[in-house]
This record gives structure tokens, C-alpha cells and sequence, in this order.
């Protein structure tokens, strides 16, 4: 368990920092996690030609619809089409039970399909299915055609439904892009309304999630793996990481993929029973939380839903245990 410390340690862990709130902006999110969007937009060519804070002031200044511009430029996963880069329409079965393909592309300004990628978490392409109810998620690795440029995999729906379809990939050029379809499935459909949940049993395993999200505000979130009662010091790599998080707003499924920070572990390392995070988002409302682990060469799965609340004491850290302390967490670097 050579990196098992190693991973325990806050400033190693996944920073979370959930995208968006529009138009009212500065009535929801504190002034300081306004102020990191549009500077963070604004490093990113997002903003250019806008003076996005007053110095020294530590808030954002401008109008409310540079405010939500910036904001709106953070958030991923809302778009088919960001930067001339275009996800085509999704080529699915038309009903459940149904069996066949999944298939799309990338193309670029010019309608070209993209065929050129850069491994990212050790997979060019990262394909993420979820219903709109936050139900039926799957994280999958289609196989590219190099001649068509047509991602595809074998394909069968399970439930009806309006799903949402992100492809999240890295291009040649080392951009990172995360664009969005939705597809419609025939068949009855019978929505699920996410409750708030902590503790998730997947297969013979009990994850477990200590700690609050607060809006505007890093809070740390650790997450245990136990099997029978018993610690599970046995987590091994998966793309990269012993963790792998997607996060979904309720609502409008604003979208976030992330791996640990720090080192990447490697073949024969193992970790566990406890992962941590580092949790931001910047708007009160629901999350849904999708955990991947793997054990003994297999993938699984936890689920949970957390409720984020707006910052009681702007500055004040919370631990794991939900308790409060002054000071001002740190960000983890890359994030």
C-alpha cells in the first residue's frame, strides 16, 4: 500500500469545482467564486477585452451578463459545440431493447472528422451515458475508426428515456472539450427524482462519503471502501487514478470529470480503504456523484447525491466529519 498515504493527504485528492450559474450569478455564487471564474475564463481567452475584477477588491466587478458569460464559459458539458469543434448527432438504437451501435464524431469548422487525440487518463476518448434524471449511468471507451473518424460500441438500452450523451476527450493540440448530445429512447418511462445519499452498497462492496459541499467554499469529502465490515486496502489503478469522479448538477447535468491529483499510481500499487477530495461548487443546489473504483481487476460503480448549501462563514473550512474551523483551505495545484 505504498500510496495509500500518499492518496490520503487533502492536497492530493480531486478538486470538484462544479460549473455554473447564469444570469443570477452574482445574487447566488459568493463574490469570490465569481472572481475565480472570470479569471480563470479570462487566462482561457473566454474574456478578453473585459476588465473582469477591480484590483484589490477580491469581487467581481461588470455586469451581470459578463458575470454569467464567465461563469457560463467554465461550465462543461452543456454544448455540442465549443470552439469550432462540433459533436455530430448520435447514432444509437431507437428503442429498448434494441440491440446495435453507438456511433458519433467530432468534427472540426470545416466539417471534417476528427481523427487525432491526445491519451487522457489513459484513454483517448471518454464517453459518459446518463439519463436526465441522473439514472442508467455508464462511463464507456468507444473504439475510433482512424479512416471515418466515427467513435462507436456495441450498444443496448436498458431503460427509456431523454439521455444525455458527453464525449470528454483531449485534442492533438492538448485542448481539453467536453460536448453533449441528447437522445431521445422509446418505451415507458418512469423518472427517478434523486434523493441526497451517503452510503451506496455496489456489489459486496459499502462505499461511504463523509462530508458537506458548500457553495463557493473547498470542503474536503472522504470516501471509504469496505467489503464484509472490513477495510478494503486493495483499490488499484484505474485510467490513471485510484478514484475516478464524474459529477452531475441536477437540473442541467452541468458536467465534471477528474482524477487525483499528484503522482500517477502505477501497476502494483494499491491504496485504500479511504480516498480523499477536494469539494467546490460554486451554486447551492443538488449534485449526483458517480465513483469508480476497481478491485481484483473489476470496475464498480457508487452513487451518491449530495445537497450543497451556501457558505455559512466565507472562509471557514469543513472537515471531513462536517465540522467547521476558520482559516482558508487550500487549493490543490492543477485545479
Amino acid at each position: 500500500m505504498k500510496t495509500g498515504t500518499r492518496l490520503a493527504a487533502y492536497g492530493l485528492g480531486l478538486v470538484v469545482a462544479f460549473g455554473g450559474a447564469f444570469g443570477i450569478a452574482g445574487a447566488v455564487v459568493p463574490d469570490s467564486a465569481v472572481t475565480e471564474w472570470m479569471e480563470g475564463a479570462k487566462v482561457n481567452g473566454h474574456e478578453e477585452g473585459h476588465d473582469s475584477t477591480s484590483a484589490g477588491s477580491g469581487s467581481a466587478t461588470g455586469s451581470e451578463t459578463e458575470i454569467a458569460t464567465a461563469v457560463a464559459a467554465a461550465v462543461k458539458g452543456l454544448s455540442l459545440g465549443i470552439d469550432g469543434y462540433l459533436l455530430s448527432p448520435v447514432e444509437a438504437p431507437a428503442a429498448v431493447g434494441e440491440f446495435g451501435e453507438l456511433s458519433f464524431q467530432i468534427q472540426d469548422a470545416s466539417g471534417a472528422s476528427v481523427t487525432e487525440y491526445e491519451t487522457s487518463h489513459d484513454r483517448d476518448m471518454h464517453l459518459i451515458v446518463v439519463r436526465s434524471d441522473g439514472s442508467q449511468f455508464r462511463h464507456v471507451h468507444p473504439v475510433l475508426d482512424e479512416s471515418t473518424g466515427t467513435w462507436s460500441l456495441p450498444w443496448e438500452w436498458v431503460e427509456a428515456g431523454s439521455y444525455r450523451v458527453f464525449a470528454d476527450f483531449t485534442l492533438a493540440d492538448a485542448s481539453a472539450l467536453t460536448l453533449t448530445r441528447t437522445v431521445q429512447v422509446a418505451g415507458e418511462f418512469v423518472p427517478v427524482v434523486p434523493q441526497p445519499i451517503r452510503v451506496d452498497q455496489v456489489d459486496e462492496f459499502t462505499v461511504s462519503l463523509d462530508g458537506e459541499m458548500v457553495a463557493g467554499s473547498p470542503r474536503e469529502l472522504a470516501i471509504t471502501v469496505t467489503r464484509g465490515g472490513e477495510p478494503v486496502t486493495t483499490l488499484e489503478p484505474y485510467l490513471g487514478a485510484f478514484g475516478h469522479l464524474v459529477a452531475l448538477r441536477e437540473g442541467d447535468l452541468a458536467f465534471l470529470h477528474v482524477h487525483a491529483d499528484g503522482e500517477e499510481p502505477v501497476a502494483g500499487d494499491t491504496a485504500g480503504p479511504q480516498i480523499v477530495f477536494a469539494a467546490e461548487a460554486p451554486t447551492a443546489g443538488r449534485y449526483l456523484v458517480y465513483l469508480d473504483f476497481q478491485v481484483d481487476g473489476e470496475v464498480h460503480t457508487a452513487e451518491f447525491v449530495l445537497d450543497a448549501a451556501l457558505d455559512p462563514a466565507p472562509g471557514a473550512a469543513t472537515t471531513s466529519d462536517g465540522s467547521t474551523s476558520t482559516g482558508s483551505p487550500t487549493h490543490p495545484e492543477g485545479h
